[in-house]
């Protein structure tokens, strides 16, 4: 880089795939870099998902990096590892690439401030730590803030009460206990298929019906991964060019345009190979077209109401009509998730007929009666995409946070950058394919990017780069015109940041996939890094 008198080059925040890959590649090409992580140890959601259940709802190896360092030695035991085997291959990344010795664990970055006369970022941590670095790449995901809605009476609950996303980090034993289990996204339906084995009462308190689809879990032997692993590079060089990221095979057929029989074949074909491969290389039109569409709801629900003994449950858990389109909000992967309700210590409690009323000091009252239990999950999800930015007060050219910019709705160039943030750079985050992108796929090819970009700026003497008004605008446009041939806007999820009280409603990442995705940013960068205005070292060599 340029002469500085900043401590580093680049900070980085967070220890999930994206900031640990930022960390490894930066530092192999001679920046100075640290990485700021808030847990004790690497992983990301990985260090603290310790909620019952907790597992991946995308399989190995795509979930994982390419680099064969780390992969022609490492064994998984299940197709969808579980948290703690995500811990272990994290330590082994470490191991590898030897990455804790640039990290500072249990630092939770509190704030970030642009200073224009020294061109650098001053952050500063809850531990009190103060640092400058000349760019600042946020890797803080989206999924970092939970989000608990503002029941009454919460705090007067006698039992114990967490979140699913700060679990305590030794556990929580549910034998015996009764356990009430708020919101059924991804973290609910795991911990209600764990309860459900060994608690005494299970009451499931459902607003909307998550559209769970079948894992189909398998274990792994070292004679399997041995033979698939001379696929690997491939399988690795496929996913970047799919629409998510995954290693499924793209679908150009039109389920309208079947026969019923060859759609229902084809419906079969993606369920058996399970994981997403349903929702993600489902037919063409199924995410353009309601009519296509309602006939991957159809076979979904028929897949599942013939699991569950009881006709009244079955509607609950899969209406004969849907509340919306079937993918559109995210689904989830169950193995045992239905089955739990043909079970006579499970309770489902449909919140839309019966809301919540208060929570009491020994359980929960709905508008139809109370209900007690000992231990109260909520498994309410995430202020996602923007949320893990925004609780940082990130202040830049003009003072301005970054929450308060993007209050009337997110502004960013290539989802990368934001006008009035100099050098700053988050990764995963609003308006880029995140929340529709396989993890580890975005962490390198998004991040493999930025990578080059920071070394073009050092290259070229740059030590300035900003985002333009006009290049936020025409990035906005294009999420948004892409969005509208989809059918994400027809229902209130996350996705649209319609789970959290007033959040702007708007596509929080970008529709167009992984390759378009990549396309604009190699024009950009072909095209003298459009969209951004790039400042040379002055004479006097600041």
């Amino acid at each position: 880089m340029p002469p500085s008198n900043a401590d580093f080059d680049v900070i980085v925040v967070g220890a999930g795939f994206a900031g640990v890959y930022q960390l490894h590649r930066l530092r192999s090409l001679g920046f100075k870099t640290l990485l700021l992580e808030a847990g004790s140890g690497l992983g990301g959601i990985w260090h603290f998902n310790r909620y019952p259940g907790a597992r991946c709802d995308s399989n190995v190896p795509v979930y994982e990096f390419s680099d064969e360092e780390l992969w022609r030695d490492w064994y998984w035991d299940e197709r969808f590892p579980e948290s703690g085997a995500m811990r272990r291959y994290f330590e082994h990344v470490d191991e590898k690439w030897q990455l804790s010795r640039d990290i500072r664990f249990d630092t939770r970055v509190s704030s970030a401030t642009w200073d224009e006369e020294s061109l650098q970022w001053c952050i500063e941590s809850t531990s009190g730590s103060s640092l400058t670095a000349r760019f600042v790449v946020v890797c803080t995901g989206f999924a970092s803030k939970p989000y608990t809605p503002d029941f009454e009476g919460l705090a007067s609950f006698d039992g114990v009460c967490h979140h699913t996303a700060l679990w305590p980090q030794d556990g929580l034993d549910m034998t015996g206990k009764r356990v009430g289990i708020v919101g059924t996204g991804a973290s609910g339906v795991q911990v209600v298929q764990e309860a459900a084995k060994i608690a005494a009462e299970v009451y499931v308190f459902q607003r909307t019906p998550i559209t769970a689809l079948a894992m189909q879990q398998r274990k792994l032997s070292r004679a399997d991964q041995d033979e698939m692993k001379h696929d690997y590079p491939d399988m690795f060089q496929r996913r970047t060019k799919s629409f998510g990221g995954f290693d499924f095979r793209g679908r150009t057929e039109s389920a309208l345009e079947l026969s019923a029989e060859a759609r229902n074949a084809g419906f079969e074909e993606m369920w058996q190979e399970g994981g997403f491969s349903f929702w993600a290389s489902n037919f063409a039109d199924v995410m353009l077209d309601e009519e296509a569409n309602r006939t991957a709801y159809d076979f979904w629900r028929s897949k599942v109401i013939e699991r569950i003994g009881d006709p009244q449950t079955a509607e609950m858990l899969a209406p004969t009509e849907p509340l919306h389109p079937f993918g559109v909000k995210r689904p989830s992967l169950e193995q045992t998730y239905y089955d739990s309700f043909n079970q006579d210590n499970v309770t489902l409690v449909d919140l839309r007929a019966t809301p919540i009323e208060r929570i009491t000091g020994n359980g929960l009252k709905t508008s139809d009666g109370d209900y007690e239990f000992d231990i109260l999950v909520m498994a309410t999800g995430f202020d996602a995409v923007t949320g893990g930015l925004t609780a940082i007060d990130i202040r830049g050219s003009k003072g301005q946070s970054l929450k308060e910019n993007w209050a009337d709705g997110v502004k960013t160039h290539l989802g990368l950058s934001s006008a009035g943030f100099p050098n700053l750079i988050y990764l995963y985050g609003p308006q880029s394919p995140s929340g529709f992108c396989n993890g580890p796929t975005c962490a390198e090819q998004q991040g493999g990017w930025v990578v080059q970009l920071l070394a073009d700026l050092r290259d070229r003497g740059v030590t300035r780069i900003e985002a333009t008004p006009e290049a936020e605008e025409a990035w906005s446009t294009q999420v948004r015109t892409i969005s509208e041939f989809t059918l994400f806007d027809k229902a209130d999820s996350w996705y649209v940041g319609a789970n959290i009280p007033g959040k702007k409603r708007e596509l929080l990442n970008y529709p167009g996939g992984i390759p378009m995705y990549m396309q604009q940013c190699d024009s950009c960068a072909e095209n003298e890094y459009s969209g951004f205005e790039l400042r040379p070292m002055a004479s006097d060599g600041s």
